[in-house]
């Protein structure tokens, strides 16, 4: 192995510890904190995700330049096509980490309706039925969004996992 080769190996996994763990963590992290409903740390891991995504382009570039002609191998070929799959998915977190961030401020911005807003209205009933209906409950903001960040930030896992093993039993 040349010295040029070692370097791009060295910048390779350096950028593949330095990017690749603070994204898993960032967006697995993210619907503990859509849960606690607090949206500036879901902005905060919202952009943690957008900086170390790109961040990830490292590890995919020097990774194809330490693989110059033997990108014939198949397992090459799998890792490059389940990386671009796992950077697509990591899109679709980003972006649902950004609306649920906006529907958190949202939630927050609006206040809960009380009984003082009650009798302000004139009736006791019909305004507390309207209320309750039209206010969001607890659980109800950004449910769906964290369902999706929780499931494919799983998988986002899963292929990091599968690159690393087609990595080490085949790269040598």
């Amino acid at each position: 192995m040349s010295t040029s080769d070692r370097l791009l190996l060295v910048l390779h996994i350096g950028f593949a510890i330095f990017t690749l763990g603070p994204l898993t963590a960032a967006t697995s992290v993210t619907p503990r904190y859509i849960r606690r409903r607090d949206p500036a740390v879901v902005r905060f891991l919202n952009r943690n995700t957008r900086i170390y995504g790109l961040g990830t382009l490292g590890v995919f570039l020097f990774g194809l330049f330490l693989g110059q002609g033997r990108l014939d191998e198949i397992w090459l070929v799998v890792s490059m096509t389940l990386f671009v799959v796992a950077l697509v998915l990591l899109l679709l977190v980003e972006r649902d980490q950004r609306k649920a961030a906006q529907l958190l401020e949202r939630a927050e911005a609006s206040p809960a309706p009380g009984p003082s807003q009650e009798t302000a209205e004139g009736g006791k009933g019909e305004p507390e039925e309207k209320a309750t209906a039209t206010a969001p409950r607890d659980q109800d903001v950004a449910q769906v969004e964290r369902g999706r960040i929780a499931a494919i930030s799983g998988v986002v896992a899963l292929i990091w996992l599968i690159i690393l093993v087609l990595m080490v039993w085949n790269g040598s």
